[in-house]
């Protein structure tokens, strides 16, 4: 079985594009929900201050992430005048494929780090145990 590829990203919000960040983000989670079935999580968040978005996003593998950073390309681009990408860190283990995309991604968005973590320990309850009883 794949391991599934949690992402996190965190951008600095451009000063006065909080409302456009806002309805960016929604047009995005709903754009992406229609599209992509596959995707387990896709969330944004804005801190307190309203000066930093972070999106959470958890795919069942790289084939998902790579289909995901292929269709929302044309609409990441979108917040290149809104936000400033501070950083990218990834969870599990991308393609070639997807190391590459995610690069272009943070240059294309202010030049953020990109951070790939490997798994030493744990486990995944993404789906509740089933009664065979």
């Amino acid at each position: 079985m794949a391991e599934p590829i949690y992402y996190v990203d965190r951008s600095y919000i451009r000063e006065g594009k909080i409302a456009e960040v806002k309805n960016g983000m929604r047009d995005l989670a709903t754009f992406v929900e229609a599209r992509e079935p596959q995707l387990i999580a896709y969330h944004f968040y804005i801190d307190d201050s309203e000066s930093t978005m972070t999106v959470v996003a958890v795919h069942p593998d790289s084939a998902s992430m790579e289909f995901h950073m292929e269709l929302g390309g044309p609409k990441f681009r979108e917040f290149g005048a809104l936000i400033r990408m501070r950083s990218i860190d990834v969870y599990g283990q991308p393609s070639p494929v997807v190391v590459d995309q995610l690069q272009q991604k943070a240059e294309m968005l202010g030049g953020g780090t990109v951070t790939f973590h490997t798994l030493e320990a744990g486990f995944s309850r993404l789906h509740p145990p089933q009664n065979t009883g």
